[in-house]
């Protein structure tokens, strides 16, 4: 179906607002339209195979073999080509090999439009700068447009066309003098829009001499402030040195019992792991031992192997409560650190931490002691059910 036409505006000039009712109504309007896009195509491809030689390999998947061999070719003729031109070798063998180039390059573009989606692809995937093929691609787009607006303009609608711009320039000539009227208008706007402008500078400049002496009197209060502050900053100064002597002491002495600490850590830490070695090297022969008769005793293997994963859980548990103790301690120490300054309560807080450490080492020992004889219990157990089923 036809577009309808907008009233007052011919047909001629509403092709030329809207590109989307330009359409090749002929044969051959719609041949010369289809050269003309095919030789656009071949230059936007001529403008991106240099890009894809240099980075062949990349693009070789999406090109396939028999483009990729063609454009290795145009590759080779154009290297042999330039060394003929820097040699100044023979003009016979330059004609010649130009004209293999040509020959190879109108072979690729022939592929390339065999493929449109191959070409899409690659147009939005190769990335390539700007340069004077840009401009002429543009300009032979706009000749393009320009070929199709002559091709479906009748002889009728550039008469309209003509009348429509004799139109448009009464129209402009009378805007011009409605424009010159407002500048007018606007020249005096402006001229009084200065008058007022200069009153707010005089009150601008008012405000400033105002603002100096206000400065100056801040100036001289700022002085005596920074002077009294001085005083103040050399007195907390020196009590400030003071307390960084005694908290540097107190830094070295709950430094040495953090070492102590943490060699006697790692002492249980090794014994833990001497234990869990030793466990694992236990599982390791009951394993061994039961690969030959899996399937008779299958749920004697069940039952060892949840058996270690518990102990596995009670280590990690065991563990986790060794951190949360270190942090408790680590806690108690930066107390007691805090609370020495007070001299009178300093006695009475290192004896409740004190029994407080002993107590938790207390409760550690048992809890390990207990986890340990669970453990040994669970073992002698599975030791005597295994017996049993034999």
């Amino acid at each position: 179906m036809a577009t309808p036409r907008k009233a007052g505006i011919p047909l001629g000039v509403m092709k030329v607002l809207d590109p989307r009712q330009l359409k090749p109504d002929s044969t051959e309007a719609e041949r010369i339209m289809t050269v003309l896009d095919e030789t656009i195509v071949k230059l936007e491809i001529t403008r991106l195979i240099p890009r894809i030689t240099g980075s062949l390999d990349r693009y070789a998947g999406m090109l396939g073999p028999e483009i990729t061999s063609s454009l290795l070719e145009l590759q080779k003729l154009s290297m042999e080509i330039q060394q003929l031109h820097t040699s100044a070798g023979d003009a016979k063998t330059l004609r010649a090999a130009e004209k293999r180039l040509k020959s190879s390059l109108r072979n690729i573009l022939r592929l390339f439009l065999v493929n449109p989606l191959l070409y899409h692809g690659l147009k939005f995937e190769v990335r390539v700068r700007e340069s004077a093929a840009d401009a002429f691609i543009k300009a032979f787009m706009e000749f393009r447009d320009s070929m199709l607006e002559r091709l479906l303009t009748t002889p009728d609608e550039e008469r309209e066309m003509i009348q429509f711009m004799k139109d448009i320039s009464l129209q402009v000539e009378k805007n011009t003098e409605v424009i010159s009227a407002l500048q007018a208008q606007l020249e005096g706007l402006i001229q009084a829009r200065d008058e007022e402008v200069s009153k707010k500078d005089k009150e601008i400049e008012n405000l400033k001499t105002a603002m100096e002496d206000l400065a100056k009197n801040c100036r001289t209060e700022i002085r005596l402030l920074m002077k009294e502050g001085g005083k103040q900053k050399k007195g907390d100064e020196e009590a400030s040195q003071e307390r960084c002597a005694r908290l540097k002491e107190d830094i070295q002495h709950l430094g040495t019992q953090f070492s102590a600490l943490v060699l006697e850590h790692r002492a249980s830490e090794l014994v833990l792991r001497k234990e869990k070695c030793k466990t694992e090297r236990e599982i390791q022969e009951w394993v061994q031992k039961y690969d030959t008769d899996m399937t008779e005793k299958q749920t004697t293997y069940d039952e060892l192997q949840i058996a270690y994963d518990e102990e596995k859980k009670q280590l990690a548990v065991l563990m986790e409560k060794h951190a949360l103790l270190i942090q408790e301690y680590t806690l108690i120490e930066e107390e007691r650190r805090i609370l020495q300054e007070k001299a009178e309560e300093a006695e009475r807080e290192e004896a409740r931490r004190n029994q407080a450490a002993t107590c938790i080492q207390a409760y550690w020992k048992g809890y390990f002691v207990r986890c340990k004889y669970k453990s040994l219990r669970k073992k002698g157990k599975g030791k005597g059910k295994g017996k049993g089923k034999k």
